[in-house]
């Protein structure tokens, strides 16, 4: 084995070529063969028989040294077996640049696709795309799809533009568009535009705002298609940008919209004004409507007066009964709040009376006594206050009447000192 380089060396050059081959193919059958051997046959495959490497490196790829053998390779220019190579001993950014540089011996798609996804340096990734944009545009799409998470769309944006195939990476821009990239997003709705398909348009709108808004508004505000106009309208009112909103619908003539709009606007003014655009344009269905649609918006006076006017009474009567339903029940509310209000002021009062007198009541009872009256006494006291003189009671005395006197007398004493106090 040390002397397997000399051995090599003396049958080159004597031109034994395939005797030399054979010679190292029966060293590995060997039970414990040394990698040199394997190395070497590689080498000499490279060298005269090219249709064996590859076979060779994929059978033995552990028992070969790679850096010695990837020399030879790229000395015989056999690039498809030093890519293989290459990804052996893990130098992806070699491999990807010899893929790119030699692609019509070196490049397969989906060994392509591995080596991309784990060279180190992020400008070979955009390096893949202009090779697939040059060389095999049909899978482009499938190579921006293992490297979304890797590249900047913008840029990617920014190639695709400039070579003039934007279009060519849909569904690339589809896939990415949740990232809600400026790029992208503008990308995406040329495209919608280009193709007319309004529905994928007004979906994107919807959900991905960061775009130029205006811009595309007032590029497809005078667009052939009614729904391309239809949808500038309906950015001019995302935008709050009312009065062109509606100018561009009544222009063709979305009516049911102008009323939404109107509506969202919040914008007296703007209602009033088209319910006299109605008027004009005899537009009676549409002026009873408005008052629905708007009705929180449109003063009541100011729908009778133009309904009087211009001869239109019978089809403002469910916006007026439905105001006067709603002014009556208002009322009726002001009136039940203001007679609650005036029941419990009583009530209240009421209670204060009977608190007070309760007060008095009790003074005039502790006064009695602590002046040394008998218990008998006071609970008849209680009872002429209550209910006047009860002649059943024992109070102690033969005639009524002086109880009565000295009672009241002893309530004017203690309720004057009451009063005092």
């Amino acid at each position: 084995v040390d002397d397997l380089e000399e051995v090599s060396k003396y049958y080159q050059n004597r031109g034994r070529f395939n005797e030399l081959i054979s010679l190292m193919e029966k060293g590995l059958e060997l039970e414990r063969a040394h990698n040199g051997i394997f190395t070497e046959l590689g080498i000499l495959y490279a060298r005269y028989h090219p249709e064996n490497l590859m076979d060779h490196i994929k059978l033995f790829p552990t028992r070969l040294n790679i850096p010695k053998l990837i020399r030879t390779c790229d000395r015989q220019h056999l690039w498809k077996g030093l890519t293989y190579l290459y990804i052996q001993c893990d130098r992806f950014n070699n491999a990807a640049t010899t893929v790119m540089n030699h692609s019509p011996e070196a490049w397969d798609h989906m060994q392509f696709k591995f080596i991309i996804v784990n060279v180190s340096i992020v400008e070979l990734y955009y390096m893949a795309v202009h090779f697939y944009l040059q060389e095999h545009p049909d899978m482009i799409n499938d190579l921006l799809e293992v490297l979304a998470c890797r590249v900047d769309h913008a840029r990617v944006v920014d190639i695709m533009r400039k070579a003039g195939h934007i279009r060519l990476i849909k569904p690339y821009l589809v896939a990415v568009q949740s990232s809600n990239v400026f790029a992208v997003n503008e990308a995406l709705n040329e495209i919608y535009v280009e193709e007319e398909d309004y529905d994928r348009l007004r979906e994107s709108i919807d959900l991905y705002d960061n775009f130029n808004e205006i811009g595309l508004a007032q590029k497809i505000e005078k667009h052939e298609l009614l729904e391309m106009r239809r949808i500038a309208a309906y950015i001019y009112k995302k935008t709050g940008r009312w009065k062109q909103s509606i100018a561009l619908l009544k222009k063709d003539k979305l009516y049911k919209d102008c009323m939404e709009t109107c509506y969202l606007s919040g914008d007296q003014e703007l209602s009033e004004d088209l319910l006299v655009y109605f008027i004009e344009q005899g537009k009676k269905e549409c002026f009873a409507s408005c008052l629905f649609a708007c009705y929180d918006l449109i003063r009541p006076d100011v729908a009778l007066e133009l309904a009087w006017t211009n001869n239109m009474i019978d089809f403002s009567f469910p916006y007026l009964i439905q105001s006067i339903r709603e002014y009556t029940s208002k009322v009726d509310e002001l009136i039940k709040d203001k007679v609650e209000a005036e029941n419990e002021k009583k009530l209240r009062e009421k209670e204060r009376e009977d608190i007070i007198a309760k007060q008095r009541i009790g003074y005039v009872v502790s006064n009695i006594f602590h002046r040394g009256r008998s218990d008998h006494f006071v609970q008849h006291y209680s009872i002429v206050l209550h209910q006047g003189c009860n002649c059943g009671l024992q109070c102690g005395r033969s005639d009524c009447s002086v109880k009565k006197y000295i009672l009241r007398r002893e309530y004017k004493v203690s309720n004057q000192s009451f009063a005092k106090q």
